[in-house]
């Protein structure tokens, strides 16, 4: 263990910790609290201050809407260094917003669940992280249920998102074609991300516009879900986000039994799980690419791109043996080689690859989590061995930025991660990585 780098990990932490309890991704550059990535951080927290982790999550859950949604950013402090804010995104337009709370109207991968599994695991008094579970799982239950009742609407036990960034993958080149099938008008809007970060390694202008307008469309929904699901241009079936409600699904299962009396909730999350499994498995599986793919609801047809989501299913259980089998050598065979670390976030060898670009090629320190951990539970541990060894070799060369080249030879003396730097995640899942 690099215990110099250990402690970089946990000051970064608590550094971004915040007075209203809650962790900011990076200063400057995200400035409030993000769905998924608040879930990530409470791993790390649950390492060396399991408090901090109860709290990261209990301020998540707050802001919950009356329906169970989450929203995917929270908006706790006004702050001019991000665009687009509260004042854009009007989520109070839905009649069921949290009233305390400005957020945004969209959500994020549903990784709540086995957040809270993975900390009752990580900590040591059991009685105390039980109480706390026990006092919030329900609304987590609540959340899976919002997304079965309003975002699955062919009862295929697949939910959709509406918007790139429901997907965490924001500006990934799985979306160009969508963009292509629609028009937009140009946004007059004032960039703050690129005042923070390289603009080479942002989404663009005109990626912009069409995620501006999606949310305009939402906005005029008043964010219903089902009048979204008539209207968006944009309805995607993401194997990602679906995988993480999956995944989530069963942590808790596990833990209203730990709980008990709750047969009932237990009874509904199975049901949950044998359809949406079933229907991950015939709809998101491509034989012939070997992995699992988006499928576009809107223009009825799958978007056939590999991506380092295509691994994420291994996390939750979802592939069979065989279909494991072959998810794994397409890894190796399009994301691997002594050139390369493992896992760029896209195909390496698609004409759409780029390696400095946010989602469009760079390397990811929680996809590679959920990927090491997947390969592990199909007992893949050699493999799983230098996704990990990948990760720690990227974060000891340049430190905790928010993303990093995929390629060994563009590692030099003036390289440096990419994105936000002393980056909340990438030191979160570091601590939990070297801890495992």
């Amino acid at each position: 263990m690099d215990y110099k780098l250990s402690n970089t990990a946990k000051e970064i932490l608590l550094n971004n910790f915040q007075e209203k309890g809650f962790t900011i991704p990076s200063k400057g550059l995200y400035p409030f609290q993000w769905l998924w990535d608040s879930g990530f951080i409470a791993i790390g927290f649950a390492h060396f201050d399991i408090e901090k982790a109860k709290t990261e999550i209990k301020t998540l859950l707050n802001a919950q809407w009356e329906n169970g949604f989450i929203p995917h950013i929270i908006f706790h402090d006004e702050s001019n260094t991000y665009f687009p804010g509260p004042d854009f995104h009007q989520a109070n337009l839905h009649a069921q917003a949290n009233k305390k709370y400005k957020s945004t109207g969209m959500t994020q991968p549903p990784v709540t669940g086995f957040v809270l599994e993975k900390i009752y695991k990580i900590a040591t008094e059991k009685e105390d992280i039980l109480n706390f579970i026990k006092n919030n799982i329900d609304q987590v239950y609540k959340n899976h249920s919002y997304f079965y009742e309003n975002r699955d609407p062919h009862n295929e036990g697949l939910v959709y998102i509406y918007h790139n960034w429901e997907s965490g993958t924001d500006n990934s080149p799985i979306w160009d074609d969508i963009w292509e099938s629609f028009d937009v008008p140009d946004y007059d809007f004032e960039r703050r991300d690129t005042s923070h970060v390289d603009p080479s390694q942002r989404p663009t202008k005109k990626e912009y516009n069409y995620y501006l307008h999606i949310v305009d469309i939402a906005k005029e929904c008043k964010y219903n879900d089902y009048k979204i699901a008539e209207l968006s241009p944009f309805l995607v079936q993401d194997p990602l986000f679906n995988a993480m409600l999956i995944k989530s699904n069963n942590s808790l299962i596990n833990l209203y039994k730990i709980i008990g009396n709750n047969d009932t909730k237990i009874e509904q999350l199975q049901k949950w799980q044998k359809k949406s499994i079933t229907s991950f498995n015939s709809k998101l599986y491509d034989e012939e690419l070997g992995a699992y793919i988006h499928f576009d609801l809107r223009n009825k047809k799958p978007i056939r791109f590999i991506s380092s989501p295509s691994f994420s299913p291994l996390f939750a259980g979802i592939p069979n043996k065989e279909q494991a089998e072959k998810l794994i050598n397409t890894m190796i065979t399009k994301f691997g080689g002594e050139n390369m670390y493992l896992c760029a976030s896209f195909d390496p060898t698609s004409n759409r690859f780029d390696p400095k670009k946010y989602w469009r090629g760079p390397v990811w320190v929680n996809l590679n989590w959920i990927i090491y951990y997947g390969l592990l539970n199909y007992g893949y541990n050699d493999i799983a061995k230098q996704i990990k060894s990948d990760t720690l070799e990227i974060l000891e060369k340049v430190g905790f930025y928010e993303y990093f080249d995929a390629r060994k030879k563009a590692y030099t003396k003036e390289i440096n991660g990419y994105g936000g730097s002393n980056f909340s995640w990438s030191a979160a899942l570091y601590l939990d990585l070297i801890n495992n």
